[in-house]
């Protein structure tokens, strides 16, 4: 028995050390895509979804704030790979990592739940961890970049609303899709594979083509989200607003279609406007959708469990099938 216990408290710290790991080479590999599409804003380099944010919110979410140290190290890989660490670069570390660490904590003092089966999980997802969190990454990177000399005081304001817009956005985009994915194995539900093909064929012709059109027609989209959130609930709908997202990103920084002949600053403002109402819309109500369901399963089931409860009183009552015999009142 001691032998037992023993091992168990070695694999303990070699869980969490791989977790740690694990983490840090998500959060890199999607802090690499990221930079993949870049826009300038106010003479600083932004990008318009930063993924690792997400990422890193919806790891601390499902394995706890002990692996906020594979956050960090993430983080200062990205940095690494893209420029050499100066000590100004730990300010932007303590940053990156605090705002995931700061919406794990408000997300659990509101009992948030991961399933994101209620629409105030939604709601505290949005608020609290999109969009307040996000605040305090995009506070440190920005008025550092002040400090440092790299950007002027006047641009200030406008590379902080840009870096807390790609932060806000990557948590309400890419952290609502992780919880999915990784809840979905304990859910086994009916799938309906036809039409889920068809509505993956229906975006990959839609989305790029409302995407890239130059007659502005990103609006075509939100009869797939409605789609996706009424059949597909959560799974569908934050799947489709990623390749939604993905593509209008991909558009905007090409600046064709909608985004065409925009300056950085109108198509930062054009494709966060229509990311963040698409990825709300999303989100909210597919919860919505959720909840009603879940509340519809509980009413069949107290209504099916009272159903049996009278069948058994009756039947102990009359257990024979025979009418009962009225008491004679003659003595």
């Amino acid at each position: 028995m001691a032998a037992v216990v023993g091992i168990q408290e070695l694999r303990r710290p070699a869980v969490c050390t791989l977790q740690t790991l694990a983490v840090a080479a998500c959060y890199f590999a999607a802090g690499r895509l990221g930079l993949l599409r870049q826009l300038v804003v106010g003479g600083a380099v932004v990008t318009p979804i930063w993924p690792p944010t997400g990422v890193a919110v919806a790891c601390l979410l499902l394995f706890g704030l002990r692996i906020w140290p594979g956050i960090a190290l993430g983080a200062l890989l990205v940095v690494m790979s893209i420029s050499s660490v100066q000590p100004a670069v730990i300010g932007t570390l303590v940053g990156n990592t605090a705002a995931p660490v700061c919406a794990y904590y408000l997300l659990r003092k509101v009992g948030f739940r991961t399933d994101l089966a209620r629409l105030r999980d939604g709601f505290a997802l949005v608020f609290l961890a999109a969009l307040t969190a996000t605040l305090i990454s995009a506070t440190a990177g920005a008025g550092l970049l002040v400090l440092t000399g790299k950007l002027a005081t006047d641009g200030f304001w406008l590379v902080w609303s840009a870096w807390w817009a790609g932060d806000a956005m990557g948590v309400l985009i890419v952290t609502p899709v992780l919880l999915v994915l990784y809840g979905a194995h304990r859910r086994r539900r009916a799938l309906r594979w036809k039409e889920a093909v068809g509505l993956a064929l229906v975006a990959c012709a839609l989305v790029p083509f409302a995407a890239r059109s130059s007659v502005s027609l990103l609006f075509l989209v939100y009869p797939l989200l409605i789609w996706a959130a009424l059949r597909f609930q959560l799974a569908g709908s934050m799947l489709c607003a990623l390749f939604v997202s993905v593509m209008a990103t991909i558009a905007a920084t090409d600046r064709v279609g909608p985004f065409a002949r925009l300056t950085g600053v109108e198509v930062m403002i054009k494709l966060q406007a229509f990311n963040g109402a698409m990825a709300l819309t999303a989100l909210l109500l597919s919860a919505v959708i959720t909840e009603q369901l879940n509340t519809r399963r509980s009413v069949e089931q107290a209504c099916q469990e009272l159903v049996e409860v009278l069948e058994h009183l009756t039947a102990g009552e009359n257990p024979h099938g025979r009418p009962p015999v009225e008491a004679d009142d003659r003595h």
